[in-house]
């Protein structure tokens, strides 16, 4: 299983990730919610056309830090972060809970 964590989540987060063109493309599209995240890679933005929920989306940089993390209603196309190399997608709220703010840097973890 693959999980991340930040310097303040309290216990590992389930992540799926995306690494190919098609799977990008599809996203949390057609779900009704997801357990833990999703990580984009590589991306820059997002959208959510067509999704039924609303997410809570933090930009990455290279090394991971968080770039910024927006809230997306359904139906939204959001711009292109210029340094984002990465996207991490959840429910709306989710990224509050797990302590994933702006500088705060994502650990990757698989197994």
């Amino acid at each position: 299983m693959t999980t991340f964590t930040t310097d303040g989540t309290p216990e590992p987060v389930p992540l799926e990730l995306a690494a190919t063109a098609r799977a990008r493309r599809r996203g949390l599209l057609g779900r009704q919610g997801i357990e833990g995240a999703l990580l984009l890679t590589p991306a820059n933005s997002v959208h959510t056309l067509g999704m039924r929920f609303a997410i809570d989306v933090a930009y990455l940089d290279r090394s991971s830090r968080v770039l910024a993390v927006r809230t997306m209603r359904p139906g939204r196309l959001g711009l292109p972060r210029p340094r984002a190399r990465q996207v991490l997608e959840a429910e709306a709220g989710s990224m509050e809970r797990w302590g994933v703010r702006r500088g705060a840097r994502i650990t990757v973890r698989h197994g």
